[in-house]
């Protein structure tokens, strides 16, 4: 019975011995991130220069494109369309024939017109006629009358007689003027029947941008029948907040992007802004002006813009990647040299404008290396190990296996 209790006591000795040393390697295992973060060992980060140049202020809107110039052609006169000869998509050049209506109405309306102005021409040289016999009448009757042979009253009714023929070619040559004006009513009554493009357009290419009915539709006066635009040059509409309203004016150069075209820009520049606020967006419309040479892009498209507000030269700039923020400040570590190695030293900082990948320092003024990759594993004071950004992503990953 003896020898069994000081076996227990012996086993039970071993197991007590065992949970110390686990506890002792723990502690050295806890203590070895302490002992680094104390500098006792170099912690390997990316730095990169602080560089000086020139840096560029943009602000981005979205928006979309629209015809600088876009008309609807419309019927002058009612009818029923005998014939299209444009569709969606199609050029349209200067005077081009673009639609005809039935004319059958209207050309017996011109033959009408024509055959009345020939019965008033008839009818005035009738009226001519009896005027000449009017007259020789009544130089018959004044001689008569200076020899005593025809009467006052004769000669009276003589000259009555040629003032109403007079009065009567007066209004042959007036029922003529309504006539004709009777058959160009209907002549260009027959030319709206052909529709055709504006004339006076500038040489540009017009293309059809919709067609609002179809052949054998009856249509009123004034209905619209398609729509042109001229792609050369567009418009990009964006609005803008009263924040950025001024840092906007004519004239600014923009470039804009689209899905369509990934990867591409097209130039562009600010050419108006509305003097006005919407009280429900508060927002202000800019137009945009884009020359659109190659007419790629189209009305309706979605586009993005990016309008320069203004560059600074002599700038100091540091990559986005070296901020960071300590309790609630933001700042960036500073590579400095010290007598141990290479040392962090966090410095806040007041930011500017940012462009792509890099960032304006404004205060305070820097110069050196700070540290792009590895913030979260050091402090102020902690000596650093610069390694090439390649070389720390390799470490960081063994670290997470």
């Amino acid at each position: 019975m003896k020898k069994k209790h000081l076996l227990t006591a012996a086993a039970t000795a071993a197991l007590v011995l065992l949970i110390l040393l686990l506890f002792r390697l723990g502690d050295d295992d806890a203590a070895q991130p302490a002992a680094a973060q104390r500098g006792q060992t170099a912690v390997p980060v990316a730095v990169a220069p602080i560089a000086s140049g020139d840096i560029t202020e943009q602000v981005i809107f979205t928006g979309s494109l629209v015809a600088a110039h876009r008309v609807e052609i419309a019927t002058r006169i009612a009818g029923r369309l005998e014939h299209l000869h444009v569709d969606i998509g199609d050029a349209v050049e200067p005077d081009a024939l673009l639609a005809e209506l039935d004319d059958d109405e209207v050309r017996q309306s011109l033959e009408q017109a024509r055959a009345e102005l020939a019965v008033a021409r008839a009818g005035l040289g009738e009226s001519q006629a009896a005027l000449a016999a009017a007259r020789r009448v009544l130089v018959r009757t004044q001689e008569l009358r200076t020899q005593r042979i025809a009467s006052q009253s004769e000669l009276e009714a003589a000259q009555t007689e040629l003032d109403a023929q007079q009065a009567r070619v007066a209004l042959a040559r007036s029922q003529i003027d309504q006539r004709q004006a009777a058959v160009r009513n209907a002549e260009i009554r027959l030319a709206y029947t052909r529709i055709h493009a504006d004339a006076k357009a500038e040489p540009t290419r017009w293309l059809v941008a919709d067609r609002f009915v179809d052949r054998g539709s009856i249509l009123q006066a004034n209905t619209p029948i398609l729509a042109l635009v001229d792609l050369t040059p567009l418009r990009a509409r964006v609005f803008v907040t009263e924040r950025d309203y001024a840092r906007l004016s004519p004239g600014q150069p923009v470039t804009l992007t689209t899905i369509a075209y990934p990867g591409e820009t097209f130039p562009g520049w600010v050419e108006r802004l509305s003097p006005e606020f919407r009280e429900a967006s508060r927002q202000a419309r800019v137009e945009i002006h884009v020359p659109n040479q190659d007419q790629r892009l189209r009305p309706g498209m979605f586009v993005e813009a990016r309008i320069i507000t203004r560059t600074l030269s002599d700038a100091t700039l540091v990559p986005v990647d070296a901020l960071v923020e300590r309790q609630g400040r933001p700042g960036l570590f500073l590579v400095e040299t010290t007598d141990t190695g290479p040392t962090a030293r966090f410095v806040p900082v007041e930011t500017g404008i940012e462009e792509r990948d890099r960032v304006q320092i404004i205060t305070p003024a820097l110069e050196g290396r700070v540290v792009t990759l590895g913030h979260h594993l050091i402090s102020d004071g902690t000596r650093l190990r610069p390694v090439d950004r390649d070389e720390l992503d390799d470490v960081e990953t063994g670290s997470n296996h």
